[in-house]
């Protein structure tokens, strides 16, 4: 009985020493699979020119994340966040949406699929500059004044630049071209 409380305890310490080292204290070189051979490697310290395979990796992917959205000769760009629904609305590109004007603050037009919700909270608050996706409604929404919080709301990504303010001089309903920027 003693035994095995024993072994359990240093089972316990050892798998706890791993968790620590795992979580960085920073004491530990950093080991990773080589490129080359993948075989694990020891970084005491990255080199200026040495990049992480997460940098690496998504790098890509934040380029194809970024899109115009075209409204009466006006171009804004907005950069999007790596999501589920976010990878959905690029799938969907090139669109033409007619787009209606909802109390000053955003303006609403019905994509043709819907979006997916994995990952999503129930809801949200966006920000004034925030592009994003109204799952009742089916609506890619581009907010340029400020909404409060509503279930269903999926902040998609933020506009780049002056844009919240170019779009509220845009009067009214309007018709919206989106693409992606290459």
């Amino acid at each position: 009985m003693i035994t095995t409380r024993l072994t359990t305890a240093a089972l316990l310490v050892t798998i706890g020493s791993g968790w620590l080292t795992a979580c960085g204290t920073g004491d530990a070189p950093e080991s990773r699979p080589s490129t080359a051979t993948g075989a694990p490697t020891t970084a005491d310290s990255p080199t200026p020119n040495q990049q992480s395979p997460t940098a690496t990796a998504t790098a890509p992917q934040e380029a194809d994340m970024r899109i115009e959205i075209s409204v009466e000769g006006e171009r804004f760009q907005a950069t999007l966040t790596d999501s589920a629904a976010s990878r959905d609305l690029i799938a969907q590109l090139p669109l033409t949406l007619d787009m209606t004007d909802h109390g000053g603050v955003e303006k609403t037009g019905a994509l043709p699929s819907e979006l997916s919700l994995d990952g999503q909270p129930s809801g949200a608050d966006p920000d004034v500059g925030d592009v994003g996706y109204y799952a009742p409604g089916n609506d890619l929404v581009l907010y340029y004044g400020d909404q409060s919080y509503y279930d269903g709301i999926v902040v998609l990504g933020q506009f780049e630049g002056g844009a919240p303010e170019r779009l509220a001089r845009t009067d009214g309903d309007v018709t919206v071209d989106v693409d992606r920027l290459e």
